[in-house]
């Protein structure tokens, strides 16, 4: 398993009162969640982190979800197909499909086909921004008019024409950028839609005071069921507040005034979980845990051009060098007591053991071997670490504990680690600019499919272009890369994949240590 969110849930469903408007004080079913990041958008065009996504997703829709195996299902399209060579994607909707009443558009307005070519010209209209873009990067375009491939056939055919086959296309039309918005009310409020959020989504936009709490109302109209018919949602209402302190959130959770937790923070993990994961007996009966496959992968990345300022001389040029580091740490102890047992040890590639169809491990596996990791060392030339320069690893806060750890374990060996504290935006702009060598970073999968994580090697994506933070290069892998787009899904491309991320954990530009 991968990476895990954790989620706490009370075992009772909270009834609390709320107001609704027109008829008084009511006894309503709310779910209340804690969102100490805030969230900075409504507007799906602009989901580009979790906070921003699980609020998106209560208000709006695309052309199909994703079920809990990660595979795509119909949404507001009801079918599709897909042509023989990939480069078409045909989409037909459901009949009666209504965006949220509105003053700018009335009572039970219809989804169209148009309203997707709207949305999804829009989320690739430079004027927009949309970190979400990069989406549609393989639909088919006309240089003096911009995106072309997004067609309504007809009010409930829906068309889209690529300029390249590019399998995992489906999966990501089920991310919350991917969502139907209307045009009326987006031309009406432009940059302030992310105020005035109008979607087809199972809850309505009652009212958010910034910093201090988010309130969505029950769709009636919505036009999903369950698996046995009941409609859908069966919540009234939905409550996010945004106490920014976690360990004050943990306090409201223990009180009965929230009923999730998602995550684990140092504040209160030692108070709630044992070393090896499980609840501390004075919270067993009182909550439930529930743990589920979270893709998201946690690296050290190593600047692999040499050319690039601070890598002159440096001796994580040497492969043997990277390599001593990635055999020289304990994962499995470093995630036990430091992170209570909640996540998998990155011993083996950069994709996440959770990703649909990627069981296997890849061929290339780093195990704690300080033994190897000493031999490694001798043969560049630096037996015991002797002569060995001192290598800076940057990092966060956040994962300060972490890389210390990881300090201590090669410093036995002889690997000293000087360790460099940025802000977390900070950091992340250095990264993005290859201004640090050997630095801590982390990928989140955006979809369902290896390639979100192989593609962070593809040469053609070297940052600031692409997220090709370490600027690996290598025709091979290139060439696989390539290879995959044109197979269709099926073990030939899972091979291929596999292939990949062997190949490039072999040349060791990242030191994985979660998953």
């Amino acid at each position: 398993m991968s990476h895990r969110l954790l989620y706490f849930l009370l075992l009772c469903q909270v009834l609390t009162s709320c107001t609704d408007s027109g008829k008084g004080n009511l006894n309503k079913e709310v779910f209340r969640y804690n969102e100490s990041a805030g969230i900075t958008s409504l507007d799906p065009a602009f989901a580009n982190n979790q906070a921003n996504i699980w609020a998106c997703n209560q208000l709006f829709n695309g052309l199909v979800q994703l079920n809990d195996q990660l595979q795509p299902i119909p949404c507001i399209a009801r079918r599709w197909e897909v042509s023989e060579d990939g480069m078409k994607y045909t989409f037909h909707l459901q009949k009666g499909v209504e965006f949220h009443d509105h003053p700018f558009l009335g009572k039970n307005r219809l989804v169209k086909a148009d309203d997707f070519v709207f949305s999804f010209n829009g989320i690739c209209d430079e004027k927009t921004a949309s970190p979400g873009s990069w989406v549609f990067q393989s639909v088919r375009r006309n240089s003096a008019k911009g995106v072309d491939g997004f067609v309504a056939e007809n009010d409930s055919t829906f068309s889209i024409y690529l300029e390249k086959a590019f399998p995992p296309l489906l999966g990501l039309l089920g991310s919350a950028y991917c969502s139907v918005v209307p045009k009326e009310v987006v031309s009406k409020y432009g940059k302030d839609f992310r105020r005035n959020p109008v979607g087809t989504g199972p809850f309505l936009f009652h009212d958010w005071v910034e910093r201090s709490a988010l309130i969505l109302h029950r769709n009636e109209n919505y036009f999903e069921n369950d698996a046995g018919g009941n409609k859908l949602p069966y919540l009234d209402a939905v409550m996010i507040s945004f106490i920014n302190d976690k360990q004050s959130a943990f306090m409201e959770f223990l009180k009965g005034k929230l009923d999730l937790i998602s995550g684990l923070d140092a504040s209160y993990k030692d108070d709630l979980l044992t070393n090896n994961g499980t609840l501390r007996p004075k919270y067993q009966g009182k909550f439930r845990m529930e743990t589920s496959p979270y893709l998201n992968t946690e690296y050290l990345g190593i600047l692999m051009d040499k050319e690039l300022p601070g890598m002159l001389n440096n001796p994580l040029n040497d492969i043997r060098i990277r390599k001593a580091i990635n055999y020289g740490f304990d994962r499995v102890k470093m995630i036990r007591y430091l992170r209570n047992g909640m996540a998998t040890p990155g011993i083996s590639g950069i994709v996440p053991l959770g990703m649909p169809r990627f069981e296997e491990l890849s061929n290339v596996v780093y195990d704690y071997q300080p033994t190897k990791a000493a031999a490694l060392l001798a043969e560049a030339g630096f037996p015991n670490g002797k002569g060995l320069p001192e290598i800076t690893m940057s990092t966060t806060h956040a994962y300060q504990d972490l890389c210390e750890y990881m300090q201590g374990q090669l410093a036995e060996i002889g690997i000293k680690i000087k360790l460099e504290i940025n802000q977390a935006a900070q950091h992340r702009q250095m990264v993005s600019k290859q201004q640090l060598s050997f630095f801590r970073g982390s990928w989140i999968g955006d979809y369902a499919d290896a390639e979100n994580y192989l593609s962070l090697f593809r040469s053609t994506n070297k940052a600031p272009v692409g997220p090709n933070y370490t600027h690996y290069s290598n025709p091979n892998f290139d060439s696989l890369y390539n290879k995959a787009m044109r197979t269709p899904l099926s073990e030939e491309r899972e091979r291929t994949y596999h292939q990949m991320d062997s190949m490039m954990m072999a040349e060791s530009p990242v030191i994985i240590f979660i998953l």
